[in-house]
């Protein structure tokens, strides 16, 4: 079964805090260069720039997974994955019905929806910075009920993170899983949340520079790149897993050279 090295939460320049210079083709590229097999993108509380990631990556052997970075009304950060746009827009809808809030450029920054070539073809005027009317519990169902994948982001953070904005992961919340920042790596994370050990782990940049993407990576071992097929790895299931940097390295050797 082959061994995929994904990084599952890449902002575009659509995000206020991104640097203007993450289009679709550089983010592509940068991928690519660091061996990236599949990417997740998830801009903040938008997915306008999915369609154009997606059509970039037609011709290159990038898979992007369409997705959102969504904060709910307690501030916490919740990556949104899916396997078609379709689905990433339909949960935009959702998202857009409970966002309050128009942009001011000044102060948050440009919001920019671009074409596959990084041309502009609008400015997006909701506040993307700015948190939904949406809990937690409604954003995760809200995902569940477009077969996507929810994950907690980066939560060794303080802020935005799920921990540190509650103090807690709330009992019956169905997570996939959670996301560690490249500030800790997995071993720190499975030490210092023990008591979150129902779940596994994933490695992300949350890149906002194209310098930040594959910063850090999670190897799956899948048979093809799709929500589902990560679903089964979480679960350990059929086979597919989850496997650590470490071991990945060196999986990843052996088959280049052939070795069993």
């Amino acid at each position: 079964m082959p061994l995929f090295k994904a990084d599952l939460h890449i902002h575009t320049c659509l995000s206020p805090c991104a640097d203007l210079s993450m289009g679709p083709r550089a983010i592509l590229a940068h991928a690519a260069s660091n061996g990236l097999d599949v990417i997740g993108v998830c801009d903040h509380n938008s997915a306008e720039n999915v369609p154009a990631m997606v059509r970039a990556a037609r011709d290159g052997n990038v898979r992007v997974l369409p997705g959102i970075e969504i904060t709910s009304k307690e501030e916490v950060h919740i990556l949104a994955l899916f396997d078609g746009a379709e689905q990433a827009l339909q949960m935009q809808e959702l998202v857009y019905r409970r966002l309050p809030g128009r942009n001011e450029p000044e102060a948050f920054g440009l919001q920019p929806v671009v074409n596959e070539d990084h041309e502009v073809v609008a400015f997006s005027e909701r506040l993307l910075a700015g948190a939904t009317e949406l809990s937690v519990e409604e954003v995760v169902a809200g995902i569940h009920a477009l077969e996507g994948l929810a994950i907690a982001s980066h939560v060794d953070r303080e802020a935005f993170g799920i921990i540190g904005q509650l103090g807690f992961i709330p009992a019956g919340l169905e997570l996939d899983a959670l996301e560690l920042s490249p500030n800790t790596s997995l071993e720190q994370g499975e030490q210092r949340f023990a008591r979150y050990s129902r779940w596994r782990f994933l490695h992300s940049s949350d890149a906002h520079s194209l310098e930040d993407i594959g910063r850090v990576a999670t190897f799956v071992r899948i048979s093809a790149p799709t929500t589902a097929e990560i679903r089964k790895a979480l679960r350990g299931l059929q086979g597919r897993r989850i496997v650590l940097a470490e071991a990945a390295a060196y999986a990843g050797a052996a088959e280049r050279c052939g070795a069993g």
